[in-house]
């Protein structure tokens, strides 16, 4: 038998170290929703093809993108076109718990690893799937990208000054929105099979993903008919909320409703604007608000980032400062968080990472290991499945596995 590793042991002891994934997805999306099962314990299988390099959108194998996505995970490099290939994998279905890819629909049929395929041999299988448009539908074939989710689900639309046209977001919404409710669909169909037995097709879309992350702004269309433009950094509808210079940059401001703004305009020494009549409802303020972001930011402007802050918290105002990305993680509260961690890496040393974003009382976490290199695990897991040294010499041998 062959010793438990201490990773091994502390994957053990998380919260989802009973399940067993495949991953089969690509570029972000995909990786994203497994990358959150893998962080909480799951024994996470990576499937490649055999002549991959561990380039896709994500970038080389040894780039901070791909490196991030895919930590905590094993490999093995299978290929899934060949009858042996698509045989051994099969065997792995038969006993896992979760598969998520994020192919093209028509590919997985092709293959014959879709979810009814699956579900022939195991029928609590929970199969979870992201697409650019749907499953099904006039642009069920279309391959998605984020910025394209992006402009289709109205994003661009409102991002960004107005005048200055259509805005992407700094980072990929789409992508890392569908893979986070992915994996919370995922974890809602896993619940359900507890008491039913059996598992389900859980699938999602970046134009869907998207779409809901429109949130308010797609309610204010659907219940009054509004269509939101674009605001730049003030906040749609609340004002005063946006960002405003001082003597050293510029600082965040929220001080919206009306208990908010009458305690501003004392803190910042204009009592007489919360009792101005234009400006004593939130409409108001909305509709003036080019006259009453220049009178805040006249007086923001004189002293530093700092003492502004300083003298809105110790009101109870929200506010906070607009850092640089380095500056982001100097924050002492983001060093208490620790979020920001490390995990060493057998080639590259010592790779900062981004360790999840939720936290769970008595449990760690850690980067337990660092993203294995191209069929990394491919030996072991085939002799897991039955498999033979010369059996496995011989698939390999064909380019079968690698």
């Amino acid at each position: 038998m062959p010793t438990e590793t201490p990773e091994e042991t502390i994957r053990m002891t998380l919260p989802l170290s009973s399940l067993t994934v495949l991953d089969l997805t690509l570029a972000r999306a995909g990786p994203t929703c497994v990358r959150h099962l893998a962080d909480w314990g799951a024994n996470v299988i990576r499937i490649e093809p055999p002549a991959s390099a561990g380039e896709d959108i994500g970038g080389a194998r040894d780039g901070f993108d791909f490196q991030n996505l895919h930590r905590n995970k094993k490999t093995v490099n299978l290929d899934l076109k060949s009858p042996e290939g698509h045989a051994a994998f099969m065997k792995l279905a038969a006993t896992a718990d979760v598969i998520v890819e994020n192919m093209r629909a028509s590919v997985k049929h092709r293959l014959h690893i879709a979810y009814d395929d699956v579900k022939a041999v195991n029928p609590r299988i929970v199969y979870g799937s992201i697409s650019g448009f749907g499953q099904d539908g006039p642009y069920g074939k279309r391959a998605g990208v984020d910025q394209i989710a992006q402009g289709m689900g109205g994003l661009m639309s409102i991002t960004g000054e107005p005048g200055r046209g259509p805005m992407r977001v700094g980072i990929p919404i789409a992508d890392l929105t569908a893979g986070n409710l992915l994996a919370f669909g995922i974890m809602v169909a896993l619940f359900e099979r507890v008491t039913t037995g059996v598992g389900r097709w859980v699938h999602t879309s970046l134009l869907e993903c998207q779409i809901f992350m429109l949130d308010f702004q797609a309610s204010r269309w659907l219940q009054k008919g509004e269509v939101a433009q674009q605001a730049g950094n003030d906040h749609p509808t609340g004002i005063p909320t946006g960002v405003f210079p001082s003597s050293d940059g510029h600082i965040n401001i929220a001080a919206s409703s009306a208990r908010l703004f009458t305690r501003f305009a004392e803190t910042i020494g204009h009592p007489e604007w919360a009792t101005k009549p234009e400006w004593a409802t939130m409409k108001g303020r909305s509709d003036d608000r080019v006259a009453i972001n220049a009178a805040i930011a006249e007086v923001t402007r004189h002293k530093p980032s700092a003492h502004w802050i300083e003298l809105f918290e110790e009101a109870g105002i929200p506010c906070g400062p607009i850092y640089s990305i380095d500056r982001v993680f100097a924050d002492p509260q983001v060093k208490h968080l620790g979020i920001a961690t490390t995990v060493v890496h057998p080639k590259l040393g010592e790779l900062g990472m981004i360790a999840s974003a939720l936290n769970l009382s008595g449990v760690p976490k850690t980067i337990r290991t660092p993203t294995p290199a191209a069929g990394q695990d491919t030996d072991a897991v085939m002799a897991s499945l039955g498999y033979t040294p010369e059996q496995i010499a011989e698939l390999r041998g064909r380019g079968i596995i690698t």
